[in-house]
């Protein structure tokens, strides 16, 4: 049964901070709130998480994971930025975004995309992920929390303990977050590409 934690939006406790993060560095997943949605997210050495998050998701080895970060420094750790790419960067995080990127050499292979080496990065502009991040001094693995069947993802804590209690170690509530995914861009390639429309803006890339 998973544990769950109602944590301040804005004042997040330091106590149970603290003990989510040592539920993560124990293996733990958890579901928590974030600038666009909820989300699943875990420790990104944790070989076994990903095939966890997998099966809750219903998605295959070609499903492109994500690292929530703290800052652009993070980001330049974890994947290749150009001039061009970190200016972009700079300009719309932290954010509703989700960058694709060309994963570096300090990320496992599992986590890459299985042909093109790729990541989503983001930057969350939200106080208790950003909080949790401080603590744990590393990145999250993460994927949005859309279940198989749904049309968009759960936005409520307790139907996600109610949904996923068996699944999770733990889930946060933090208030309402709301249920649009992040708006996802692909800069692996030079040019910015539109994979999907989300929360975040779409005039900063020039895309009508």
């Amino acid at each position: 049964m998973s544990q769950f934690f109602s944590i301040h939006p804005e004042h997040p406790q330091p106590r149970l901070i603290k003990q989510a993060a040592e539920i993560i560095r124990d293996g733990g997943l958890v579901a928590l709130p974030t600038d666009s949605a909820y989300a699943m997210v875990g420790h990104l050495g944790d070989a076994g998480l990903l095939d966890r998050i997998r099966s809750i998701r219903g998605v295959d080895e070609r499903h492109h994971f994500t690292l929530l970060c703290r800052d652009l420094s993070e980001i330049a750790t974890y994947a290749r930025v150009d001039n061009a790419q970190y200016r972009l960067l700079k300009a719309t995080t932290p954010g509703s975004y989700t960058f694709i990127l060309e994963g570096t050499r300090e990320l496992p292979r599992r986590v890459l995309h299985p042909k093109r080496k790729t990541i989503g990065l983001r930057i969350p502009d939200h106080v208790l992920v950003q909080a949790l991040l401080e603590e744990l001094d590393q990145p999250l693995l993460t994927s949005t929390l859309i279940l198989p069947g749904d049309s968009a993802p759960l936005a409520d804590a307790q139907e996600i303990r109610d949904r996923l209690e068996k699944h999770l170690e733990l889930v946060i509530d933090a208030g309402p977050c709301g249920s649009e995914m992040t708006t996802m861009i692909n800069l692996s390639s030079g040019v910015p590409e539109l994979m999907r429309a989300g929360r975040g803006a779409l005039e900063p890339f020039g895309f009508d």
